[in-house]
């Protein structure tokens, strides 16, 4: 991965959904940011091992994936990854927000993949990542 590239985790069981986000992202989700890396995963643990490693600055998680789905997966790494990076859940109800509550999510989307909302909700959580990390480093 490039160095001054954000690095976003996208996790699905379904590879088209993957697709999709990453499309939805561009090569940079807004113009005042650096550009983006994409890494996709399929399963959870990989999820897991990956954000332990550290250096994602995003992680995307589809909350429909099976056989773990996005909010059980966020409200793990939550609860067990040290300076975990914001989470963006991709939820297929709205009904479901109070989910995504529980589970720590930072941002929410929607099923199917809306490329305006994915983009500009993933700007504002990499904002802020980069925000936090420039305080820091003061």
């Amino acid at each position: 991965m490039a160095d001054d590239a954000l690095n976003v985790l996208v996790y699905s069981d379904d590879r088209n959904i993957r697709d999709q986000i990453r499309l939805a992202l561009g090569r940079r989700p807004a113009a005042d940011l650096p550009p983006v890396e994409c890494e996709d995963v399929a399963t959870d643990w990989a999820v897991m091992e990956r954000l332990r490693q550290g250096d994602v600055h995003l992680a995307i998680l589809d909350g429909e994936a099976v056989p773990y789905g996005g909010l059980g997966i966020c409200r793990t790494v939550k609860l067990e990854v040290f300076n975990a990076p914001p989470v963006l859940v991709i939820l297929g109800r709205p009904q479901d927000g109070w989910l995504a509550s529980w589970s720590g999510a930072d941002g929410v989307a929607s099923h199917p993949i809306d490329p305006v909302a994915i983009a500009a909700t993933a700007a504002h959580l990499l904002r802020e990542r980069l925000a936090a990390s420039v305080v820091a480093r003061q």
